[in-house]
């Protein structure tokens, strides 16, 4: 993502402050850091338990299975939630895991299903607005929170995740981290890297949910009412 006039804006900033631009910042250093002890040494598999128990509280359905039958895994969560529109990321890994054939066997069993394509622009958000479930890749997965990260990028629209009745996240387990501490270290090292990252990221925790009103819970206030976890071991 290109940025246009950085340097205009920053020295007008710095000048209605009343002081000249400082172009040498260091990050301060801390002694210790606790937000790094939170499962610190934790296994993958360890990291699943914690999931699976996190989903208990955020309302969230949690499945586990391999890419062999993910598929299968997949449909019945839809014949489940009894939807029959569907809305799902595109790119590269809905060929890698299978779910291109997938999404074709299902279109021939009567589902409606639109895959995100940049090219189609505003047709996107308004399928995604009709669709009974969106499906889509978590990028970085929070154990103690539930919280499925999902880069937005041209295949990734968030109104997959945003609009739809119900909310499918597939979730490879090599994505588990412990908490957000390693999610930002994860992307700030990629930014290192050079490597592009979206500049919108969510991170979604289950389904929708407010306890703004005499701290009643609420589930499925201002999105998806509905939201299940599969974790895909070899993934």
């Amino acid at each position: 993502m290109a940025i246009h006039h950085r340097e205009a804006f920053l020295d007008n900033l710095a000048e209605q402050l009343g002081r000249s631009r400082k172009r040498n910042v260091e990050a301060p250093h801390y002694s210790v850091h606790p937000q790094e002890r939170v499962f610190q040494g934790a296994t993958q598999e360890e990291l699943v338990e914690k999931l699976e128990e996190q989903c208990k509280i955020i309302h969230t359905s949690f499945m586990r299975t391999d890419l062999e039958r993910l598929g299968d895994t997949l449909r019945s969560v839809l014949l489940n939630y009894d939807v029959t529109k569907v809305v799902g990321a595109g790119g590269s890994r809905n060929e890698a895991t299978g779910l291109t054939n997938f999404y074709q066997e299902i279109q021939l069993e009567g589902y409606d299903v639109h895959i995100w394509d940049e090219a189609k622009g505003q047709e996107n958000v308004s399928f995604a607005e009709r669709a009974g479930a969106g499906i889509v890749f978590s990028d970085i997965t929070l154990a103690e929170s539930g919280t499925v990260t999902l880069f937005n990028d041209r295949y990734n629209g968030r109104s997959i995740s945003l609009l739809p009745e119900t909310f499918i996240a597939i979730i490879p387990k090599s994505t588990l981290v412990p908490r957000m501490t390693q999610a930002s270290q994860l992307i700030h090292e990629e930014e290192k890297k050079g490597n592009l990252v979206p500049s919108c990221i969510s991170f979604v925790t289950g389904p929708s949910n407010s306890a703004d009103i005499e701290m009643n819970l609420i589930v499925g206030v201002h999105g998806p009412v509905k939201a299940t976890y599969i974790i895909v071991d070899d993934l």
